[in-house]
């Protein structure tokens, strides 16, 4: 199937390589913002535990479309877009915050946290049969899992349950099993990257990019490695084994593990397009992510305590999702440099190709080893077909 977009991408036809030019094409981009953030797909915008109380609100995009995210006065989270339903104008220009009521300036239309319009200026003069009902805050379409919000632009996406696959109870280990979470903080950053490369992370390179794991001798026990059948999700399912010196910290207890379970001490969830989830150690760690250009990549990783945690298992959940994870963290400080020198190193000719793990060049496993980087080709083979790309002939 053609793509529409000229020049044409031509794939390779082994299975492990991939063209460096869908990393920096603008056309691209362009197209995979109609096929894919506008197509059929859920996309996780925020956790109802970012807005506890009526009034909360956040506002986010989904590609290029603003949204925003509000807790209304009968206690629901509901998802706008964030355009008035007049002329349009953008109604909320803050990140967060608390509103029980949206003015948009340009008219001076006002909403209710649950998106009704509430007034609207010299309304005796508007069009015959003009009614306020008639014009609330436009809602996409909407569905949960355990508090995690998603959303769709598409009538034809398949239901919630049927796109997460087999992804799910992963996903509920990742929040706790119940999902009953409460907002720690947040910790914002634009990588200069494509969304692509931000996704693209595998479980080859941990132990030997990130200096931590080494330093303190700090391994992944045995676990799984696998990817969904047919959208494109990745989960990794660890055991921990924790470090054997910690002389070189000043401070031990920041990577103590409280958990009751080391059998679920890491797991981490990439789904398509751009969601990642993590739980490491006793930090849950939820990114939402922005794809605002080819060149550029917006993470909003949030971290969260369950809501039956008592004080000191809060602030130790604070202590170390503030120093383990995130664009500065003790584990991942290397990833955003790689981010940025991949994507330099994509504007080179030519193909990548993936190699630990791989056993056939015609065919993809979706159940690897932990430390492969082949668990990412099912997730690579999902974007091809999506984008309507086809392979070279062997």
């Amino acid at each position: 199937m053609s793509s529409g977009i000229v020049p044409p991408v031509r794939w390779p036809a082994r299975v492990n390589e991939l063209p460096k030019e869908v990393f920096v094409r603008e056309d691209v981009f362009e197209e995979e913002l109609v096929r894919i953030y506008y197509g059929e797909e859920w996309h996780a915008v925020a956790h109802e535990g970012e807005l506890p109380n009526p009034g909360d609100f956040k506002t986010f995009a989904v590609g290029r479309v603003p949204l925003l995210i509000a807790r209304g006065n009968d206690g629901t989270v509901r998802v706008f877009f964030n355009a008035c339903s007049h002329r349009g104008n953008q109604i909320e220009t803050a990140s967060l915050g608390n509103k029980r009521e949206f003015e948009c300036p340009y008219h001076r239309w006002l909403f209710d946290a649950n998106g009704r319009l509430a007034g609207c200026p010299n309304e005796r003069e508007f069009s015959p049969g003009f009614a306020r009902a008639d014009y609330p805050l436009r809602q996409p379409r909407t569905a949960s899992f355990l508090g995690l919000i998603f959303v769709t632009f598409s009538a034809r996406t398949p239901s919630l349950e049927d796109w997460m696959e087999e992804i799910a109870p992963t996903l509920a280990d990742v929040m706790l099993g119940d999902g009953r979470l409460q907002l720690i903080g947040y910790q914002k950053v634009r990588y200069k990257t494509n969304w692509k490369a931000y996704c693209d992370n595998d479980g080859y390179h941990a132990p030997l990019l990130h200096r931590a794991f080494r330093l303190l001798n700090w391994q992944g026990g045995k676990g799984r490695q696998f990817a969904t059948r047919g959208r494109g999700h990745i989960g990794f399912e660890s055991a921990l084994s924790l470090a054997s010196d910690t002389s070189l910290l000043h401070d031990p207890s920041i990577i103590a593990f409280k958990g009751t379970d080391p059998s679920k001490g890491s797991r981490v969830i990439e789904m398509f397009p751009m969601f990642v989830a993590t739980k490491h150690l006793d930090v849950v760690n939820l990114r939402f992510s922005i794809a605002p250009g080819v060149d550029e990549t917006e993470v909003h990783y949030a971290y969260f305590a369950h809501a039956d945690d008592d004080a000191d298992m809060v602030r130790h959940r604070v202590r170390q999702s503030s120093n383990l994870l995130g664009p500065c963290g003790l584990i991942s400080m290397e990833d955003a440099s790689i981010f940025h020198r991949v994507h330099i190193g994509n504007r080179t000719p030519g193909t990548v190709a993936f190699q630990k793990g791989v056993k056939d060049f015609t065919a993809m496993a979706h159940e690897v080893l932990q430390n492969d980087e082949t668990g990412n080709l099912p997730r690579w083979e999902h974007y091809r077909a999506l984008m309507g790309f086809d392979r070279v002939p062997a």
